[in-house]
């Protein structure tokens, strides 16, 4: 138990070290995007780009960020599993939607109207 746990730590503080590399590397990137501003527009989006790869190919290589590449590729899968409507569906759903929106609305301007008449009647 002892030894798993050293582990665990060992590995965490590895992790804070990788993360702090991203960061590290992202504010780099920022930096020096800011410090080259004459040059091409061109050639600092890709060394922008280029340190965000690195800078995420090396936040991956820790345990939160491998997991938040699993959780990415499972809720792709899941995304696939959904069953979208179709035009129709859509179309009817939207033509109910703002039938009851405008039937709403006329419902809201008759109460308004007959409370504000029921008011300046009774002020005068």
């Amino acid at each position: 138990m002892a030894s798993g746990s050293a582990g665990m730590i060992a590995g965490n503080g590895l992790d804070w070290l990788k993360w702090l590399i991203a960061v590290a590397l992202l504010a780099s990137g920022v930096f020096g995007n800011w410090y080259y501003q004459d040059e091409s527009l061109l050639m600092r989006v890709i060394g922008l780009i280029g340190v965000a790869v690195v800078a995420v190919g090396i936040a991956l290589q820790t345990q939160r960020g491998a997991a938040i590449w699993t959780l990415l590729k499972e809720s792709r899968g899941e995304i696939r599993r959904v069953v979208w409507p179709t035009r129709d569906e859509t179309l009817q759903t939207t033509v109910i939607v703002l039938a009851l929106v405008l039937v709403f609305a006329l419902i809201l301007w008759l109460l308004d109207s007959a409370l504000s008449w029921f008011v300046s009647s009774v002020i005068g």
